[in-house]
Order: structure tokens, then sequence, then C-alpha cells
């Protein structure tokens, strides 16, 4: 197809607005003089016309009539469009006042005249818009696999637009899930029906392949669409990776990809008070320790958004600082970033980068978090890391009067059987010791919450790395359920309670309702396009230090509500600057000691610590599947 030049496309558009205005021009005088003009009125239009070309060509040029392409016309072409015929509606007026009485032109031809040449420049450009569209869409129209689009919102339209444009996929039906829109038409696609009418729009189409684009809907109805889909054999269910993408119109085909257990997973967008967190962070100079973990990383993420005038990174894996450097050196950001490899149980290291830098926030997010690797062998160093490493990291931000310090917590320190646990809530139990010192301007805050999506140690992987291999699929037991939270979302609410703490409290996240890891298990299979019988789910037995249920609040504790519906304080037993001490004490000595010694002391720090006296399982995840009755039941799980 022969290409025209844009320079010669602008004159064609420019000669088409030159016969619109004086055709628009002539049918004014003919609706006023009710098509029958008198002479000396022709004669006044065509010594009028001149006039009104230089000034009408005055306006379209200023208002960048001829910058933008027909083919891409939209609403803020055609307000480009009004702006620019009434300004030079204003000079025509002018010009009929001071040709007066040489050229009369009646008043009502200038009401008329720019009524009729909005609708014909405005009308035209959008009439060569769909031609070009439906031509472009029939092109496509007899190629491109069958889809079916779930959604009735912006991001659909979108979707559909550049659907319309690929030979890949042929839009055939549209779903409305509220039914309110079937029967309609959009974007020359009809809404045929809501989710229980998929199997039969699939079979009436032959189509195999629909699309999720539901950004403004609730969790819980995106993922009734998928189910729905999934009752069609042989149906792939695709979507775009980023509901913010979607919601933002940003829509790439690129995008495209099949549904994954976290879009099962996913809840509601946070709502985030912006402005708390902007006076907190803005212009702010923030540390994150353990910043190149998963929500250390995802932290330093959220926190660039608001602009802090430095970022320290803080880590103590080299690699995985470098890592995180090479990340944030793609972006395009104010903030100096400043990459510091350091241990936190070094208190001469965190009080000099302390000194040098003066942060007015510090996040805590570094730990040892795996819980059968941190019982056997490792207790002094979950110990060490996770509540002496606190310590000192607190206690070096109290020194240099940090306004704010943030303690990343895990639900596993509540009521905990196992030391990566207990260890945790030594931690929240260090961060309010240091809280009651008197003349402390520091406000130390605790977030707890529980496993987050993708996260390095996260169950997802794993089991997508066995079903990748064929399986089985190993699962402790089948009745242990999880709480789940994606990355972001946990970033996002630790950032929220920041804003709200006002000292020694300990914020617990909505974390929605457990999953049963079993169920996250066939589910991956299904999305894997395998049956049940394709991937063999084994049972390896709880491991060591391992519950059954996880719990966000321990026995004794009950949670006062706060601002934000997502957030909740949590009533815990607290500790003083005397058991501090003594505590203090007892783990600059734990090195000393043997494992036996230190669980057992456990118990005297952390009340509600019931350490899991069950052996190591020793059994093999190859092979058979293992019988129930060689687990242990529920009842023999303390949760």
């Amino acid at each position: 197809m022969l290409k025209l030049p844009a320079r010669f496309l602008s004159v064609l558009a420019y000669l088409h607005d030159g016969l619109a205005l004086a055709l628009a021009w002539w049918v004014a005088f003919l609706l006023r003089f009710n098509f029958a003009v008198p002479p000396v009125y022709i004669g006044f239009f065509l010594a009028s016309l001149p006039a009104i070309f230089i000034a009408y060509s005055i306006c379209f040029k200023t208002f960048g009539l001829y910058r933008g392409l027909w083919r891409f016309a939209s609403l803020p072409d055609l307000k480009r469009i009004v702006r620019a015929i009434a300004f030079g509606a204003l000079l025509t007026a002018s010009f009929a006042l001071i040709a007066h009485p040489a050229v009369i032109i009646p008043r009502s031809v200038l009401f008329i005249h720019p009524m009729l040449l909005v609708i014909m420049m405005g009308g035209s450009r959008f009439l060569y818009r769909s031609w070009k569209e439906r031509r472009l869409f029939n092109n496509v129209a007899a190629q491109g696999k069958p889809v079916i689009v779930i959604g009735v919102e912006d991001s659909s339209l979108n979707l559909i637009k550049e659907l319309s444009k690929s030979p890949e996929w042929r839009v055939v039906a549209m779903i409305d899930p509220n039914g309110k829109l079937v029967g309609r038409e959009i974007m020359h696609t009809k809404v045929e029906g809501n989710l229980q009418d998929i199997p039969q729009i699939a079979a009436r189409h032959a189509s195999l392949h629909c699309m999720i684009a539901m950004p403004g809907s609730r969790h819980e109805v995106r993922r009734l669409a998928v189910e729905a889909a999934r009752q069609v054999e042989g149906m792939e269910v695709l979507t775009l990776p980023a509901m913010s993408d979607l919601i933002s119109g940003r829509v790439s085909l690129s995008q495209i990809r099949k549904i994954d257990v976290e879009d099962l997973l996913g809840r509601d967008v946070v709502q985030l008070d912006t402005h708390g967190l902007s006076s907190m962070l803005a212009n702010k100079v923030v540390l994150v320790s353990g910043a190149a973990g998963s929500i250390g990383s995802e932290l330093c993420r959220q926190i660039l958004s608001f602009h802090p005038s430095q970022l320290i990174c803080l880590d103590i894996s080299e690699y995985s600082l470098y890592t995180l450097q090479q990340e944030f050196s793609q972006l395009c950001t104010d903030t100096e970033l400043v990459y510091v490899v350091a241990d936190v149980k070094n208190r001469v290291r965190i009080q000099r980068v302390l000194q040098n830098h003066q942060p007015d926030v510090v996040l805590h997010a570094g730990a040892y978090k795996h819980v059968p690797m941190m019982e056997h062998f490792n207790v002094v160093e979950a110990l060490q890391n996770n509540a002496y490493g606190t310590y000192q990291i607190a206690a070096a931000c109290q020194a240099a009067r940090v306004p704010t310090f943030v303690l990343v917590s895990t639900d596993k320190a509540v009521n905990p059987t196992n030391v990566m646990g207990a260890s945790k809530r030594l931690a929240e139990l260090i961060c309010q010791g240091l809280q009651h010192r008197e003349k402390s301007i520091t406000r130390f805050i605790t977030v707890r919450f529980g496993n987050v999506l993708g996260s390095s140690g996260s169950v997802i992987p794993k089991f997508r790395e066995q079903i990748a291999h064929g399986g089985p699929i190993t699962i402790t037991h089948p009745e242990i359920t999880r709480y789940f939270m994606s990355i972001p979302e946990a970033a996002q609410l630790v950032l929220q309670a920041a804003t709200m703490g006002k000292g020694g409290e300990v914020f617990v996240l909505d974390m929605g309702t457990p999953v049963k890891i079993i169920d996250l298990a066939r589910d991956m299979i299904k999305l894997s396009g395998l049956q049940e019988q394709d991937i063999r789910i084994e049972f390896t037995g709880l491991r060591p230090g391992e519950k059954l249920y996880e719990e966000l609040l321990a026995d004794d504790e009950n949670t006062l509500p706060t601002s934000h519906e997502k957030l909740r304080i949590a009533q815990a037993r607290s500790a003083d600057s005397t058991w501090l001490a003594n505590l203090m004490e007892w783990l600059i000595n734990s090195p000393h000691q043997t494992e036996a010694q230190l669980k057992q002391d456990l118990q005297r720090w952390v009340e509600e610590y019931q350490p899991d006296t069950r052996p190591a399982p020793s059994i093999s995840l190859r092979g058979d599947s293992l019988s129930l009755d060689s687990l242990p039941s529920p009842s023999q799980q303390i949760h």
C-alpha cells in the first residue's frame, strides 16, 4: 500500500478544512434566508470569504489542528477543534463590526456558521477514524484465533482496540459479569451474556481462549470469572500482568499471558493515604535494611514513588545488593540511591551509617525466616540475626534520634512453635522495650503479616518447579493452611502503618481468608493445563517447627480498629527496660550455649513459645504417595 508523506497529509487536511469552512459559511447564509439568498447578500458572502479564511486559518494553526492524525482522532482533538472555531468566530464577529456597512453579515450567520463547522470538521475526522478501524477490523476478522473478552470496562475497550489490530486474535464476544449490558454492542462486538453463559458462547464461536479485563472489579468477582471460564474443557484463560496497567489504559498485546495462581490469590487494590505517606517520605532520608530481600526490595520500589531525597539500601548480601543496584540503575529518579553492605549485628558499622546519612525513617526488613532451616543447627544464628541484630539497629536509631523505626515482623511470631517465630517475637518485644525508655523521640512501630506471594522460600515457586519436572508435588500435610498476600500490598501496608503509629504499636494486617495448600497445588496443576491424575501429590509430614495453621494474634491478644480497613492494632504483651537489659545479657552469651539450652531458655523469654518436640520427619520425597495414617493429626498440632 502506498504510504503518503506526513507533510502531504497535512496539506490534504488543510484543504479539507478550507472547503468545510467555505461550505459552512455558504450553508449558514442559505439557512438564514430559507435557501433563497438575495443577490446583494451573495455579494456580501463572496466579499467576506477571504477575511473568514484568514481568521480561521490563524486559529487552526495556533491550536495545532494539523499535528495529530485523523485515524487516531479522539476527544482531545475535538476539544482543540471547538476552541479553534470559537476563537475564529470571535474574530469573524470583530470583522463584521469593523466592515459594517461595507459588508453586511447577518447576526444569525455568525451563530450558525461555527456550529456547522464543528459538525463538519469533527464529524469528518471521526468518520475517517471509524472507517479506518472498521476496514482494519474487517481485514483481520476472517483470521486469528477467536477470543472472548470478560469484562465491560474501559480496560476492556482498550484491549479490544489492540486485539482488533492484531492478526493473531479475533474478538467474537464480550461477557458482562453483572449482566446489565447483555445485548448491547461495543466496538463492533456484542455483549452476549454473563459468566454462566460462557460455555454456550464458547461453543457457539468455537473459542478456546478468553481474556480477563476487569481491574475495577473486586478480587472475588475476578476469581469467579476465572472459575467460570475454566468450566469449558480446553479453555485457555489469559490476562494482563499488571492491574495498574489496565486501570491506566496502558495495554499491550505483548503483556498478555496465561492466568496464574497469583491472580487467583490476588486481593483488592489497597487504598493508601498518599498525603500522609508523602509527608513522611518526600524529600526525606530513608534507610531500608534487608533491602535486597523480597519485602525490602519492594519497600524500596514503593518508597521511590514518593521521591525521598535519599534512599539507603542496606543488606548483608553483596550480590543481592548488586542485583538491586542494577535494577534501580534503569530508573529515572531524582532520589540519591546509596547501597551499603553491612551486618545489622555490627553496632559500630550501623552507628557510622546512621551518623553519616542521618535518616528520617528506618524500615528493618532483614531477617532469617526459613523455619526448618533455623530449627536445627542454626538456632544461635536465628537469635543473633533476628533478635540481637534488631536490638543493635533499633538502639542505634534511638541513639541517633531517628524519628521513625519500623520492624517488619511475621505471623509466625504468634504463639510460636519454632525458633524463627520466637526470635521474631523477641524482636517485637525489643522494640517495645526501647519505646519505654525515657526521653526517646523514636517511634518504634511493628507490622505483623503472613506469607507473601513470590517471596524467596515461597511455596509457589517450589510447586511451579515440581510441576515442570512432572511432579510429584510435595505437601507437608493435607490440612495445612496459610495466609497469602502480594508483595506490593504487604509493602504498601507496612508504609501505611508507619504513618499511623505513635510508638509501641504492633499492627496486624488483614490477611483475608487462609488458603489450604492442597487447594493451591490443585489450582496450579489445572492452570498448567494438566489434570490431577497427571501430577501426583505427596504428603511428607510437618517439618520441624511447622504449624498447621498460622495465626495473626496470640491467645491473650485483642485488636483495636484503625482508620484503615486493612490495619488493626494488636494489644500485645509489652516489655520494659529492665526486661530488655536482662534479655541482652542472655543474647550476648547465647553463642556459648547448646541448642537445647537455647530452646529451653527461650520459653522463659517468650512465654507464648511452645517448642515443637516432634522429631524431624525422615520421609523420602520420591516413591509412592504416603498414607495419611503416617501423618500427625490436627489435634496433635499446637495452634
